[in-house]
C-alpha cells in the first residue's frame, strides 16, 4: 500500500452534514476523480471487567476485509484474521462491548490518477459526528518522500485545513509506512469524536 493520511474536514458554517459532503465530492469531481465504490471503516470498544478497566479497540477497514486490527490502550496493535472477533465475543467474563460506542465513517471512495481518496460520514449509531478524509498516495511508503506532494493535492480539494501531517504520521516520517498506520488514524480521529456532543440531533440530514 502507499501512504495515507487521515483528517478531520471542519463543517462550513450554515451547513449540514450531508451538504459538507457534497461540498467536498463537487470538488473531487472537478478536478477529474472518478468514484470506484464506496468504503467503510468501523471501530467497538471492549472494556475489561477486572481493576484497572482497561480498553480494547477492534478495527475493520474494508480496503482489507478479511484483517481484525486490535488496538490497546499503550498503542500497541494486533493485526489478525476476522476470527479474532469471534475470540473477543468469548472472552465475555473478560472483555464486554462498552455499552453503545461503535462508531464508523463510510461514505464514497475516489480514484485521481496516483491517489484514492475517500469522504467519509462519522456516526455513533444515528448521531452524525462528523467527516474525515482519507487520501493516499499509493506509488510511496515513506511518508517523508511524499507529504509536500500530498499536501498540496489535499489543499486542492480540502483547502488550508491541512497543513502538517497527522499526528501519528509525524513521528513515523522516515519509516515504511504500514496498513495498521492508517486504523491508528481513525482511531484517534474516532476518540476525539467521542469526547464531544454530537454536532446536531439524530436524523436524516447525513
Amino acid at each position: 500500500m502507499g501512504v495515507v493520511c487521515v483528517y478531520q474536514w471542519p463543517i462550513p458554517e450554515g451547513k449540514s452534514g450531508q451538504q459538507s459532503v457534497e461540498i467536498l465530492l463537487k470538488r473531487l469531481q472537478e478536478l477529474g476523480a472518478i468514484k470506484t465504490g464506496t468504503f467503510c471503516v468501523d471501530c467497538e470498544t471492549y472494556q475489561s471487567n477486572f481493576a484497572p478497566i482497561k480498553n480494547v479497540y477492534l478495527l475493520h477497514n474494508t480496503e482489507v476485509p478479511t484483517t481484525t486490527f486490535a488496538v490497546l490502550e499503550n498503542g500497541l496493535t494486533l493485526v489478525a484474521d476476522n476470527l479474532l472477533d469471534i475470540f473477543m465475543l468469548k472472552l465475555k467474563g473478560a472483555y464486554n462491548i462498552k455499552g453503545n460506542a461503535k462508531i464508523e465513517s463510510k461514505g464514497q471512495r475516489f480514484e485521481l490518477v496516483d491517489f484514492i481518496v475517500k469522504v467519509g460520514s462519522v456516526s455513533i449509531g444515528p448521531s452524525f459526528r462528523g467527516i474525515l478524509v482519507e487520501v493516499e498516495y499509493t506509488p510511496c511508503d515513506v511518508p517523508g518522500n511524499c507529504f509536500e506532494l500530498l499536501k498540496e493535492f489535499m489543499q486542492g480539494f480540502m483547502g488550508s485545513s491541512v497543513q502538517s501531517p497527522p499526528q501519528l504520521i509525524s513521528g513515523k516520517m522516515n519509516e515504511l509506512y504500514l496498513a495498521k498506520f492508517t486504523v491508528q488514524q481513525y482511531l484517534e480521529h474516532f476518540n476525539a469524536f467521542k469526547r464531544v456532543q454530537a454536532p446536531q440531533p439524530a436524523g436524516g440530514r447525513v
